[in-house]
């Protein structure tokens, strides 16, 4: 990771898809995240592909999320789910478990582990 100034430049759009994709089939498989789970379609596809134009351009690249659709807020879309610190962790998790199937370096996930916390905890809509 040294030598990078942002995790786009670590991982490219091709690690951030890896990392989109990575996170979703983990959450269709653990149990322990089933909550969050429950709060998407039977269908992932289309949520890989919004998280990762929203991660591509969150992590200094091409600003994909904000030229397609606009605005770049994230609580307006989690607005009509209860998500509370349970929530919030399981994503986090799901993160995590994510960052070890691609193989991110130690570096780069100590560098995405503040600023994931506070994303995630930003959607958060109840105690």
């Amino acid at each position: 990771m040294s030598g990078y100034a942002t995790p786009y430049e670590a991982l490219g759009e091709d690690g951030i898809r890896a990392l989109t994709s990575a996170f979703y089939d983990y959450m269709d498989s653990a149990p322990e995240v089933a909550g969050i789970r429950a709060m998407h379609g039977k269908d992932l596809a289309p949520m890989k592909e919004r998280l990762a134009e929203y991660l591509i351009g969150w992590m200094g690249g091409p600003q994909v999320y904000a030229e397609k659709y606009g605005s770049v807020c994230m609580t307006s879309p989690h607005k009509g789910y209860a998500i509370g610190t349970s929530e919030r962790d399981q994503w986090l998790l799901c993160m995590d478990k994510a960052l070890e199937q691609i193989g991110a370096e130690e570096a780069l996930k100590q560098m995405l582990k503040e600023p994931m916390f506070a994303i995630a905890d930003m959607v958060r809509n109840r105690d």
